[in-house]
């Protein structure tokens, strides 16, 4: 069981992993260490957790031109995200995701916050335009009704 979104590639690769969402905007500089890949800015709702090898996804950047240089480090530390999903497009996101050489997509037909959850696994194709997700909660249901009577549609799960 899958949910499929349609976007618009801004770095192109396929990448799939965890998802880490985030419903707060990231900002670059003093708002992440690049070394640990991880938030550090004091009031982020992600304060402490790392994003290393993760499918990050966020409604986009905040603050100065420092994107390009934290998250170029990011990718040099080896801490970088596996992909970003995000919502506003701007020249400090698009830039941070060039620089990481991350499969990074956005202008989805569904706001991937509102589907998207953190420990769902997602398929990032941004060649394609496409992000599939699979629901954490339907692998825990499937587990608890055994896969004979597993729920075929995301909707049941989702609310």
């Amino acid at each position: 069981m899958s949910i499929v979104l349609q976007g618009r590639k801004v770095v192109g690769g396929v990448a799939e992993g965890e998802a880490l969402v985030t419903h707060d905007t990231i900002s670059g500089w003093g708002g992440v260490n690049p070394v640990l890949g991880t938030i550090i800015e004091s009031r982020h709702e992600l304060r402490g957790v790392s994003f290393k090898d993760k499918i990050l996804v966020c409604p986009g950047a905040k603050g100065s031109s420092g994107w390009s240089g934290m998250f170029h480090t990011c990718r040099l530390a080896g801490t970088a995200p596996k992909a970003m999903i995000f919502n506003e497009m701007t020249t400090k996101i698009a830039l941070g995701c060039v620089v990481m050489r991350v499969p990074s997509i956005t202008e989805l037909d569904r706001d991937p916050l509102q589907i998207i959850e953190t420990g769902d696994w997602v398929r990032v194709d941004a060649d394609r335009g496409l992000v599939e997700i699979r629901k954490v909660r339907a692998r825990e249901v499937d587990a608890l009704v055994g896969a004979d009577n597993a729920i075929d549609e995301p909707a049941h799960i989702l609310k």
